[in-house]
């Protein structure tokens, strides 16, 4: 007996296989997606609970939520599309100015 662990992949056979991988795919995306649920959520809570304190920090709050919005938007809906990416550049544009 040995203390090596035994690679039990390689008995079987090419569909089981890439059945698991596929499995093991599917686990390692579901974690990412929970982590990242996570991490937006305390993002959304520090948002939420610090005031802005200059107007960088209130156009960096309103970039986030204008991500969100652009984010759900139809392929085809370009007229919002647009108005968001004016959006950026106007912020783009005065943030310059200070």
């Amino acid at each position: 007996m040995t203390d090596e662990p035994l690679d039990l992949d390689k008995h079987r056979g090419v569909a089981a296989q890439k059945a698991t991988d596929i499995r093991r795919a599917l686990a390692e995306v579901e974690n990412n997606a929970r982590q990242l649920r996570e991490r937006q959520e305390v993002l959304e809570n520090q948002l939420l609970s610090v005031q802005a304190t200059s107007w960088p920090d209130a156009a960096a709050k309103a970039r986030y939520v204008l991500n969100l919005y652009a984010a759900e938007l139809a392929p085809g809906d370009t007229h919002h599309r647009d108005l968001v990416e004016a959006i950026f550049a106007d912020f783009a544009r005065l943030a310059d100015k200070i």
